[in-house]
C-alpha cells in the first residue's frame, strides 16, 4: 500500500512510453512520405533522419521504461537495475546520434544553400548564354551584311576609279588590278597580269624600279613619284605613282597598295604651254627685230638695183652687185619668216577645203618627189568637213611638213598623207608621215623651237616648224610629233571642223 500513491506516476510513465513509441513511428512515416514526395529536398532528408533517430531514442527509452515497470510488478527489480545502465547507454547514444544528425544536416543545409545559389547562378548564366547565342546569330548576320556592303563599296571604288589601282605582293607581282589599270597597260583582262607579271615588268627603265623598291623598303611608302611605264603595245605612259605597305597581319603576307595616275596628256599639255609661252616671247622679240632689219634691207636692195642699172650685164661689177642683191633677198626672206613666226601678218579666215589644199601641194611637188624616188600615198577622207582658217597659211604648214619629210628621206622612201574626221570630238585630223631618218628622243621636244634645225648650216633657218606651230595654234588646233630614229617621223595635226557644215569636201 506504500506504493499506491505511485500508481498514477507509473501509469503515466507506462502510457507515455507507449505513446512516445507510437508517435515517433508516426513521425518517421510522415517524414518518409515527405522525403519520397520531394527526394531532392535535403530538408525532408534531414527530417527523416532526425525522426528515425528520435524514434530509435523513443523505442529505447519507452521499451526500457515498460520493461522496467513490468519487471518491478513481477518482483524482479534487481534484474531491471542490472539492465538500467545499458538502457541509459542506449538512450545516451541515441541523443548523440540526434545531435550528430542535427550538426551534420546544419552543414548540409549550408552546402545545400550554396548549391542552390550556384544553381540559380548557373540558370541565370545559362539563360544569358541562350540569349547571347540567340543574339549572336543576329549579330553575325548584321556583321556579315556590313562586311558585304563594305566589300561592295570597296569594289565599286576599286573598279570605278579612272586611275590605275593595284595591289602587289612583297615581290612586286600583281595580286589585283582594276579595269582602268588593265586598259591603261593595254591588256584585255586582269587575268593576263594578276599572278603573271610584276610591277617591274611594266617599268620602262629597270633603274627607276630599283629606286622605287629601295624607297619602299626604306620608308614603307612612296608619294607622287613620276614613273615611266610601258603598255603592252610598247607605248610609254608617264604616271604619278603613290604606294604604301599593307597593314601588318599575321595571316596575310606582306605587299603594297598603289595608285598610278596617267599624266602623259597633262605633261604634253604642260610642254605645249611652255613652248607656247616661249614662242610668244620670242615672237615679240622677233617682230621687233624683223621690222628694224626690214628698213635697212629695203634701202640696200634699192641701191643695189640702182647700181645694177649703171653696170653692163656680164661685167664683174654687175655680178658683184647681183650677189649683193641675192643675199639681201635671202635676208628679206628670213625676215619674212620671222614676221610669220611672230604672227605679225594679218590672218584672213575663210572656209578652207583641207583635202583640196593637199591636192594642190601634191600637184606642185609631184615632180620633185618623183625625181627623188619618193612615193607618196594619199588617203583623203571624201567626207572630210571644211575648216575655218587662212588657206595660204594652212598650205604653208602642209608645205613645210612635206618639204621636211622629203629632206628627211635619204634615197628612195615613202611619204604618207591621211585625213580623217573624228565626229565625237568635232576635229579633223591630218597625218603626214615619212620613212626618213627620224628624230632622236632628246631632240623631239625642241623641233618646234625657233631657230632650231638638224639641217646643215645654210640649208635651213629653223623657223619652218615654229611658224607651223604658231599657225596651227592660231587656228585653234594642235600639232604633235612622234618619231623614232631609223623608222621615220609622223606629224599629226588636229583642227576644229566647221560647226555649220552642209557640204563635204570631195
Amino acid at each position: 500500500m506504500e506504493a499506491y500513491p505511485l500508481a498514477p506516476v507509473v501509469l503515466t510513465d507506462f502510457i507515455g512510453s507507449a505513446l512516445m513509441i507510437v508517435l515517433s513511428c508516426a513521425c518517421v512515416r510522415y517524414a518518409f512520405l515527405l522525403r519520397r514526395a520531394r527526394p531532392a529536398n535535403v530538408l525532408w532528408t534531414y527530417l527523416l533522419a532526425f525522426s528515425l533517430a528520435l524514434a530509435a531514442f523513443s523505442v529505447s527509452r519507452g521499451v526500457g521504461h515498460l520493461v522496467g515497470q513490468l519487471l518491478s510488478f513481477a518482483g524482479k527489480g534487481d534484474v531491471w537495475k542490472a539492465l538500467l545502465p545499458y538502457s541509459g547507454a542506449v538512450n545516451t547514444l541515441m541523443f548523440v546520434v540526434v545531435g550528430s544528425i542535427t550538426l551534420f544536416f546544419q552543414r548540409v543545409q549550408i552546402i545545400n544553400r550554396e548549391i542552390l545559389n550556384d544553381k540559380r547562378d548557373l540558370e541565370k548564366a545559362s539563360s544569358e548564354v541562350i540569349r547571347l547565342n540567340r543574339d549572336l546569330q543576329s549579330l553575325v548576320e548584321a556583321r556579315t551584311r556590313q562586311l558585304s556592303a563594305s566589300e561592295v563599296r570597296y569594289r565599286a571604288l576599286f573598279e570605278g576609279s579612272i586611275d590605275v589601282v593595284f595591289i602587289v605582293d612583297d615581290t612586286g607581282r600583281f595580286e589585283d588590278l582594276n579595269q582602268a589599270g588593265v586598259r591603261t597597260l593595254g591588256y584585255e583582262s586582269p587575268e593576263e597580269l594578276i599572278g603573271v607579271l610584276s610591277l617591274k615588268d611594266v617599268f620602262v627603265k629597270e633603274r627607276d624600279y630599283d629606286a622605287l623598291a629601295y624607297q619602299l623598303r626604306t620608308h614603307g611608302f612612296v608619294r607622287d613619284r613620276e614613273c615611266l611605264l610601258m603598255s603592252r603595245n610598247g607605248d610609254e605612259i608617264l604616271v604619278l605613282l603613290g604606294m604604301s605597305a599593307k597593314a601588318p597581319d599575321a595571316h596575310v603576307k606582306g605587299g603594297y597598295h598603289g595608285i598610278a595616275k596617267d599624266i602623259t596628256a597633262r605633261k604634253r599639255m604642260e610642254r605645249q604651254l611652255q613652248r607656247a609661252d616661249r614662242l610668244a616671247s620670242l615672237g615679240q622679240i622677233s617682230a621687233g627685230i624683223a621690222h628694224e632689219i626690214n628698213n635697212p634691207l629695203g634701202i640696200i636692195l634699192g641701191y643695189a638695183q640702182l647700181i645694177m642699172r649703171g653696170c653692163d650685164k656680164g661685167t664683174q661689177g654687175y655680178e658683184d652687185v647681183r650677189t649683193i642683191e641675192r643675199q639681201a633677198q635671202n635676208c628679206r626672206r628670213i625676215v619674212g619668216d620671222l614676221l610669220k613666226f611672230a604672227r605679225a601678218a594679218d590672218t584672213r579666215k575663210t572656209v578652207v577645203n583641207v583635202n583640196q589644199c593637199l591636192r594642190d601641194l601634191l600637184a606642185l611637188l609631184a615632180r620633185q618627189f618623183e625625181s627623188a624616188g619618193i612615193m607618196v600615198e594619199a588617203r583623203l577622207d571624201p567626207e572630210l568637213p571644211a575648216v575655218v582658217g587662212d588657206t595660204d597659211k594652212i598650205k604653208q604648214v602642209f608645205m613645210n611638213l612635206l618639204v621636211n619629210a622629203k629632206q628627211a628621206i635619204t634615197g628612195s622612201g615613202r611619204i604618207g598623207i591621211e585625213t580623217a574626221h573624228d565626229v565625237e570630238s568635232g576635229q579633223i585630223c591630218v597625218i603626214i608621215s615619212d620613212t626618213g631618218v627620224g628624230i632622236p628622243e632628246d631632240l623631239a621636244d625642241k623641233v618646234f623651237d625657233p631657230f632650231f634645225t638638224t639641217k646643215p648650216v645654210g640649208e635651213g633657218t629653223g623657223l619652218g616648224l615654229s611658224v607651223s606651230y604658231g599657225i596651227i595654234h592660231d587656228h585653234g588646233g594642235t600639232i604633235e610629233l612622234n618619231s623614232e630614229v631609223g623608222k621615220g617621223t609622223v606629224f599629226t595635226i588636229q583642227l576644229p571642223a566647221r560647226v555649220d557644215e552642209s557640204a563635204k569636201n570631195g
